[in-house]
């Protein structure tokens, strides 16, 4: 059975042991079922362009962020669903690599700040880190091995694409190892939806349309996926369920292996003095000096308790509809009624709910308004995205910082681990799937989450679209002669 608590195995990958590494990469993207990817970024600009209404505006804001900024590390977990084991139990390998860019680019302090907080080393990072050029292949096709070829290997692997509230990861994706980016947001679909054939996957969707949590910042997806699997294992309910193994690394490997422990607090006794804001997007303006607790598994707790409680108010509303009716046949019999059940007759079901929900709102529209008035260095909780979000920069993904903020109730926060996280949800997530857990979530395909909007960013060629020149040319080379294969081991 699996534990509630994993230690997961992130390998480290960095320019001393990239062409060591890299045969077992390509395997891993080859017999995957499935890739989760999360990045690190330097930062993202000013965050109200970030936000705008218009979906053309915003993808030319995140444009520009990927062409002055960088990725400083990329995190790959890929799941392999083990056949002939009971119920869905997956393989998995986890990479976290450092990066280097070549080129200038733009670092933000708070990015910086962040990254430190919760462990990214950049003394390691210009020392050692994987170094790659962005935009075009200089000298029209990537060669040898590196990151370009390594990105175009993951391309050949035709596996679904995984990511937490991933648009952003996808345009950085695409100028950093790709090619330049185009400069209308329907182009750039167009050659996603060719580029990742086997669909890609959004969890910040899948959480918030399909799974239907009260939160969606990574972390807390994770750890509620993880708590419902764990339950519904241990009572032995009807079923598929999630269970995972990994890779017992020997020799040097060992040694570039980083342990991540993720204990979970859930039992524990105590006062639930949770932050608001925290608890509502995994971020909070305060950080380390709140006095209120960002502890994700308190805040889960919290929130089924809330749940049960909202429960307990309809099944007394139920009653009281059932006794004003039963009053109302009475009444009936010596003449119209009086009144009596008006204030009743209009309350619907779900009336206490809703009438929270309408103040849920309020607060969280408060929080999106708070954050797009804030300074393009600070981050903004308006448009959470996962605790692995805030990463790019804290405000990048702005559901994220929560990993970060307290190292201590948390410390999982990295590219891999979060890559990890990314994954274990959309494996949990295709359990809970009516059409069967191999299907992997058909309504969640190719529909990428947008914050503030009601509906997704489909990715896919339309009619009025064409594919971009430079995409139609690297497209030839993807599909071409396999690369040369690293030190022969390959």
């Amino acid at each position: 059975m699996m534990s509630s608590s994993l230690v997961v195995p992130v390998v480290d990958v960095q320019s001393n042991n990239f062409k060591e590494l890299w045969p077992a990469m390509v395997l891993a993207f080859k017999t995957a079922s499935f890739i989760a990817l999360d990045t690190e970024l330097s930062g993202l600009g000013a965050r109200k362009a970030l936000l705008a209404e218009s979906i053309e505006d915003r993808y030319k804001a995140i444009c520009n962020a990927a062409r002055t900024r960088s990725i400083l590390s990329l995190g790959l977990a890929c799941y392999k669903k083990l056949e002939g084991k009971a119920e869905s139990t997956y393989l998995v390998q986890v990479y976290n690599l450092t990066l280097l860019c070549a080129e200038e680019y733009v670092i933000e302090p708070q990015s910086v700040q962040f990254l430190v907080q919760h462990g990214f080393d950049f003394n390691k990072q210009y020392a050692q880190g994987v170094p790659y050029d962005k935009g075009n292949d200089k000298g029209g096709e990537p060669q040898g091995v590196n990151m370009r070829t390594l990105f175009v290997e993951l391309l050949r692997a035709n596996k679904p694409l995984v990511l937490h509230n991933g648009l952003i990861d996808l345009i950085f994706l695409y100028q950093c190892f790709y090619a330049h980016l185009p400069d209308k947001l329907g182009t750039f679909t167009a050659d996603l939806s060719q580029m990742f054939p086997a669909a890609i996957y959004d969890t910040k969707y899948a959480t918030e349309y399909q799974l239907r949590f009260t939160a969606s910042y990574l972390e807390y997806a994770y750890k509620k996926c993880k708590l419902d699997n764990s339950r519904s294992v241990e009572a032995a309910q009807d079923g598929p369920h999630v269970f995972l193994e990994f890779c017992n690394y020997t020799g040097r490997v060992r040694s570039y292996v980083d342990y991540r422990p993720c204990v979970d607090s859930h039992g524990r006794d105590g006062p639930l003095n949770i932050c608001l804001q925290f608890s509502a997007y995994g971020w909070c303006s305060n950080g380390s000096r709140c006095p209120m607790s960002h502890d994700t598994d308190l805040i889960i707790q919290q929130d089924e308790k809330s749940k049960e409680g909202k429960r307990k108010k309809r099944k007394r509303i139920r009653k009281k509809k059932k006794a004003a009716k039963e009053e109302e046949d009475e009444e009936e019999e010596d003449g119209p009624p009086q009144g009596k059940k008006a204030h009743v007759e209009d309350m619907d079901e779900d009336g206490e709910e809703k009438e929270e929900q309408r103040v849920d709102e309020k607060v969280r529209g408060e929080f999106t308004a708070h954050a797009e008035e804030t300074p393009s260095g600070e981050t903004s909780p308006g448009e959470p995205r996962n605790e692995s979000d805030a990463p790019r920069t804290p405000a990048a993904r702005n559901e994220s910082p929560q990993a970060g903020e307290r190292k201590a109730e948390g410390g999982t926060h990295r590219a891999g681990f979060d890559a990890f996280m990314t994954g274990y949800v959309f494996a949990f997530a295709s359990t809970q799937n009516a059409e069967g857990p191999d299907s992997w979530i058909p309504a969640c395909a190719n529909k990428l989450y947008l914050s503030g909007k009601s509906v997704p960013l489909h990715v896919a060629k339309s009619t009025f679209s064409k594919s971009s020149k430079a995409h139609v040319t690297k497209m030839e080379h993807v599909w071409r002669k396999p690369f040369p294969k690293a030190d022969g081991n390959a």
